[in-house]
């Protein structure tokens, strides 16, 4: 029997995973808000502001940004991580952003709170244990086409090294459907509630990879119990330099934010902290 099945034989209910003063796994769902891709200190700072006022408790942005084309844009690298800094210190919002290189780990995790581990890094297990050896939390995202299984197997990689503070994401996996950029695995969600005891997060701007299929998508995910939301953030989506066109502006995440309480409220959950 691997790792996690028998944890979930020995503890019924979900492991909580605490990253800063934030608790995921618990009775609040937990949203992580931000751009896809850091841009410059004022966009993360405006976005940062924003979607702190409207409930989110994290902030996600991305300093090193793994892109199919090699001329698209990604990322600041370390000048990211310094504004990432500069702005967790002002808002004091904890941070998730995306390690995808070994080599990085110790930089990175001078600044997050919490790591990132791509979809095209799933299976990627060097990065999975060095991530393991150390005692941050992780968020494992979904590779592109896998399956449960090897989607747990990853995460086993990661706690076998000692360190069980992992958040599986679902992300959307590719399919024959090209009208959206993923086809979203709702079932994922309570299939991976009875499989394991890691929370689980729901990212639907990847999943969609439409503005508009975001929040529908995302309050499915509440209502088939994930533990929380990633949301992709831009002050202006039409000029982001990554995936402008899932991400929300400032007034669809203020509506995304208000549909999402009273679905928690049904399924027994609440968005801000009691």
């Amino acid at each position: 029997m691997n790792l996690i099945a028998r944890r979930k034989d020995e503890q019924q209910e979900t492991t909580t995973v605490r990253v800063g003063d934030v608790i995921i796994g618990g009775p609040q769902v937990v949203v992580i808000a931000g751009p896809c891709a850091i841009e410059s200190y004022e966009q993360l700072l405006s976005t940062a502001l924003e979607v702190q006022r409207l409930g989110a408790t994290m902030l996600r942005g991305g300093a090193y940004k793994p892109r199919t084309s090699p001329y698209s844009f990604r990322g600041k690298g370390i000048g990211g991580l310094e504004m990432l800094s500069q702005i967790k210190a002002l808002t004091g919002l904890p941070v998730v952003t995306e390690v995808m290189d070994a080599r990085d780990i110790e930089r990175i995790g001078e600044v997050a709170d919490m790591f990132q581990i791509g979809s095209r890094n799933m299976q990627n297990y060097t990065l999975l244990t060095e991530v393991g050896k150390t005692k941050h939390p992780v968020l494992l995202k979904r590779g592109l086409a896998s399956t449960l299984e090897e989607w747990i197997y990853a995460a086993e990689y990661i706690m076998a090294e000692g360190n069980d503070q992992v958040v599986l994401c679902e992300r959307g996996i590719r399919t024959f459907e090209t009208y959206t950029r993923n086809t979203v695995d709702i079932t994922a969600i309570p299939a991976l509630k009875e499989l394991t005891h890691l929370p689980v997060f729901l990212d639907p701007s990847h999943g969609t990879g439409k503005w508009s299929l975001v929040s529908p998508v995302a309050l499915a995910g509440i209502a088939a119990g994930a533990d929380g939301l990633m949301i992709e953030v831009h002050p202006q989506p039409e000029l982001a330099l990554s995936d402008g066109d899932q991400s929300l502006n400032f007034e669809h995440f203020a509506e995304l934010m208000e549909k999402v309480k009273p679905v928690a409220v049904v399924v027994g959950r609440q968005l801000s902290p009691e």
